[in-house]
């Protein structure tokens, strides 16, 4: 994580990656300055065994950072790589996620934004710093599918027997009974085997 416990907030780590300290971009409106970093996650994102961006994965953040009256406004992307299973055939799949970001990191100094700091929409700024790592956490996890698939046209599993759709043959099917009937159909069977049993010894099986 990028924070670290000060008392009851959680003051933003400064030796993080992830951890800017606004102070380098002034507190004069309409200052800006570009940030671009690549930066390994702290923590897996995503749902395990359908989509995840694995704990350690570079992200790729390229922002513009903008001093306004509030206190400083982020936006542009953040991008990593995923991994998952089709949920139609259960193959690997894998892909970049890139995600928008708009985040107002506001100031905790009441002269300066009032009560904005205390709004759900906004991050805060502590002590003069501000933390992408959540910003960031909570754009891919958005940007990751609820339902990845290998390609627009997989056409998944066969019902039945679990094959790939795509590796049977043209007409493959499965002959399905009526539940009603199964146990009509398991006595034509044994007769059906009692039958092939007197064919083959020439008698039938009870002699009066």
């Amino acid at each position: 994580m990028s924070t670290e416990n000060s008392g009851d907030n959680r003051r933003p780590d400064p030796s993080s990656q992830w951890v800017v300290d606004t102070r380098e971009l002034g507190k004069r409106p309409g200052q800006s300055s570009q940030l671009y970093r690549r930066l390994p996650t702290s923590s897996e994102l995503g749902v395990p065994d359908v989509i995840t961006i694995a704990a350690g994965t570079e992200v790729t953040l390229d922002l513009l950072l903008e001093s306004v009256v509030e206190g400083v406004l982020a936006t542009g992307t953040v991008s990593a790589p995923s991994a998952g299973y089709c949920v139609r055939c259960l193959d690997p799949v894998s892909e970049t996620i890139e995600s928008r970001v708009t985040e107002l990191f506001a100031y905790e100094d009441p002269e300066v934004a009032d009560d904005t700091a205390d709004a759900e929409d906004v991050s805060p700024i502590v002590d003069d710093m501000l933390d992408l790592e959540p910003v960031a956490r909570d754009a891919l996890v958005l940007g990751l599918p609820h339902a990845p698939v290998c390609s627009p046209d997989c056409l998944g599993l066969c019902a039945e027997c679990g094959e790939k759709w795509a590796e049977l043959e043209p007409g493959h099917g499965h002959e399905k009974i009526d539940p009603r009937w199964a146990a009509l159909v398991d006595k034509l069977d044994d007769l059906t085997d009692e039958t092939s049993d007197e064919a083959s010894t020439g008698r039938p099986d009870d002699t009066p």
